[in-house]
């Protein structure tokens, strides 16, 4: 996510935090002062916020160690101001873990608010006046903090038991429904219902607190996101590359100069290009977009071997499809050079899978 900071590893795991992040500091300085607080109130009230997140970062945690019991890595874990994200290589497929690895993360919080509670306990009773608890939350101090924190994580489970997909309700209900009926047909209803939540999330969010509008957009758009996901990988499952790979294909030479690109792009319908070396080998990738970059800056006088990447990744024609489309969502890639026993032949890109979905979506129909 564009615009994070790398704070290390945990657990094997990257973790970023978002610039926006700051933006939860400066409201809970703002909220210490306008509730009448004091230089201390303000320090306990950030120091909550920062320990707080300390507890979503274990609940994001929660998850990616489970997950990487069934062979599932976790390519980094992200703060923002609405909470963590976990970009977990993939969900399992299988129901039974896609429900421990969406359960563990509330779970931690549950594990933590227990553990909390034994020092906690005797300030319970305070809940017993309504008056007396009013005054005792208006500011966050030394004597209520980790009470604070225990109400926190609480919340924190039965705010994420919410079968708003994709959050881990939503991802729970998924994964029961997926016992009885086929996975896209229970992404759809949990998507459906997790978009309806963020509707009302927005509402809300305009009425009483502006986070949830935040919130909101993350439901509407992440569901929509993940049906689509799910929708696709359905429709590539049991293909492989080979059915949907171009045979007809454009070559590049090292020297090659980018008046002959030019010429080339322009004589049809090709984007990217494979550029081979003097011995046929394939040397690199050119992609449009570094061509267009080149045209653009008049670098005409340099070659393909100049520009093309060596950075690639070159698939078989026997790998599934479904593995192909993954990577393009995970490492942004969009063309890949077809292999086999040392040969180049052929290449597949997004379009060449976009318009197979299209046609397997139409037989299936």
């Amino acid at each position: 996510m564009r615009g994070s900071i790398n704070l290390g590893r945990i657990a094997g795991i990257r973790l970023e935090v978002h610039w926006t992040f700051l933006l939860i500091i400066l409201w809970a300085v703002y909220v210490g002062w306008s509730q009448g607080g004091n230089t201390e109130s303000v320090f306990w009230t950030i120091a909550f916020v920062l320990i707080l997140f300390v507890c979503i970062i274990l609940h994001e945690l929660g998850h990616s160690l489970t997950a990487r019991r069934y062979g599932i890595s976790t390519k980094k874990i992200t703060l923002l101001p609405i909470g963590g994200v976990a970009s977990l290589e993939r969900m399992p497929e299988d129901p039974k873990q896609e429900l421990l690895v969406a359960v563990m993360g509330p779970v931690v919080n549950i594990v933590i608010a227990f553990f909390l509670y034994f020092f906690i306990r005797s300030q319970l009773v305070v809940f017993q006046n309504p008056e007396e608890a009013e005054a005792m939350f208006q500011v966050i101090n030394g004597g209520n903090f980790l009470l604070y924190l225990f109400i926190t994580n609480i919340m924190l489970v039965v705010f994420n038991a919410i079968p708003a997909f994709p959050m881990d309700g939503g991802r729970v209900l998924r994964a029961i429904l997926s016992f009885s009926m086929d996975r896209v047909r229970a992404t759809q209803i949990a998507a459906n219902l997790g978009q309806v939540i963020a509707v009302l999330f927005f509402f809300l969010g305009l009425m009483y607190n502006p986070f949830l509008i935040f919130i909101a957009l993350f439901v509407y758009f992440g569901a929509s996101g993940e049906y689509m996901m799910i929708r696709h990988m359905s429709l590539l499952k049991g293909h492989k590359v080979r059915e949907a790979m171009m045979t007809e294909f454009t070559t590049l030479q090292t020297e090659d100069t980018m008046e002959k690109v030019g010429s080339v792009l322009l004589s049809g319908t090709e984007r990217h290009f494979v550029v081979v070396g003097p011995s046929g080998e394939v040397a690199g990738v050119l992609f449009n977009e570094d061509i267009t970059e080149a045209f653009q800056n008049k670098q005409t006088q340099q070659s393909a071997g100049d520009l093309m990447k060596k950075d690639f990744l070159m698939v078989s024609p026997h790998e599934d499809l479904s593995t192909i489309y993954r990577k393009v969502q995970g490492r942004q890639l969009s063309f890949f050079p077809v292999m086999e026993n040392g040969f180049l032949i052929g290449t597949v890109d997004m379009e060449n899978i976009n318009e197979f979905m299209m046609i397997q979506a139409a037989l299936d129909y």
